[in-house]
C-alpha cells in the first residue's frame, strides 16, 4: 500500500521555506517573492504537482490575509482588477493542457526583468502619471493566467501596481483581496484537470500549519515597514523571481 503523502526528506527541504515565502506575500508584502514558492517545490515534483498541493495551502493563507487587511484595501481598484484577472484564469484553463509551464515560466521571466530595467533606466518622476488602464487590463489578465498555470501571478500585477504609488497597507491589503478571489477561481478548473487527489491533499495537509506563520510575518513587516523599503524589497523579490523564471524556462 502506497503511504498517501509524499515522504521524500528533499521535497520538504524545499517546500518548507517555499510556502513560508508564499505565506509572506500573501499578506500582499514580498509579492515578487512568492512566486517563487512554484518553481522551487518543482525541485523534487512536477509544476503541475507542486500548484494542486499548494491549492489548500492558499485557501488558508488567503482566509488569513484578507482577515487582515478588513478595512485598508481599495475598493475602486480592486473592482476594476477582478474581471480581468478572472478572464486571465480562463485563458489559462484552456491552455493548461496545451502549453508547457517551464515556457510560461520564462515568458513571464523575461517580462519581469524588462520591467525591472524600465524602471532602473528611466526612474519614475514624482508627479508622473499612473499607466493607463487599458496596460492594467492586459497585466491583470496576464497575472490571472500566470496564477493559473503556476502560481506565478505576482511579477505582471506588480508592474501595474507599483506605478500606482499606493501606501504599502494598501498595496498589501488590495493585493490580498485580489489573489484570494482569483485562487478561489482555480478550485473548479483544478479539479476538472484532474490536479486534486488525495495524495497532493494529505501532503497539502502536512504543509498547512506553515501557513499562518508566513501570513503573520507578512502582515507584520508591511504594518510597520517604510514605503521606500517596501518598494525596494519588492522590486528585489521580482528580481531573483524573474531570474529564477527565466532560469527554468531556458535551462
Amino acid at each position: 500500500m502506497t503511504f498517501p503523502i509524499i515522504t521524500d526528506p528533499f521535497f520538504y527541504a524545499v517546500s518548507v521555506p517555499a510556502v513560508l515565502l508564499l505565506g509572506i506575500s500573501k499578506s500582499g508584502f514580498g509579492s515578487g517573492f512568492g512566486s517563487l514558492a512554484v518553481p522551487m517545490m518543482a525541485m523534487a515534483v512536477t509544476v503541475p504537482q507542486a500548484a494542486a498541493i499548494l491549492m489548500p495551502v492558499l485557501l488558508v493563507m488567503d482566509v488569513l490575509g484578507i482577515s487582515a487587511y478588513r478595512r485598508d484595501f481599495d475598493k475602486r481598484l480592486l473592482k476594476f482588477l477582478l474581471p480581468w484577472a478572472l478572464v486571465g484564469t480562463v485563458i489559462g484553463t484552456l491552455l493548461f493542457k496545451l502549453l508547457d509551464s517551464s515556457t510560461v515560466a520564462g515568458i513571464v521571466g523575461i517580462f519581469t526583468l524588462l520591467f525591472l530595467a524600465q524602471r532602473l533606466l528611466f526612474p519614475p518622476k514624482p508627479d508622473s502619471a499612473p499607466p493607463p488602464k487599458w496596460l492594467g487590463a492586459i497585466l491583470t489578465a496576464s497575472a490571472g493566467f500566470t496564477s493559473f498555470i503556476a502560481h506565478a501571478g505576482g511579477p505582471p500585477i506588480n508592474a501595474y501596481m507599483i506605478p500606482l504609488k499606493l501606501k504599502p497597507l494598501v498595496f498589501a491589503a488590495t493585493m490580498s483581496y485580489l489573489f484570494f478571489f482569483i485562487n478561489l477561481s482555480k478550485w473548479i478548473p483544478y479539479a476538472w484537470l484532474g490536479l486534486l487527489d488525495i495524495r497532493n491533499f494529505a501532503t497539502s495537509v502536512v504543509l498547512l500549519p506553515l501557513a499562518p506563520v508566513g501570513v503573520w510575518i507578512g502582515v507584520r513587516i508591511a504594518k510597520h515597514i517604510k514605503p521606500d523599503l517596501f518598494y525596494k524589497l519588492l522590486y528585489t523579490g521580482m528580481f531573483l523571481t524573474g531570474c529564477k523564471l527565466v532560469w527554468d524556462g531556458f535551462k
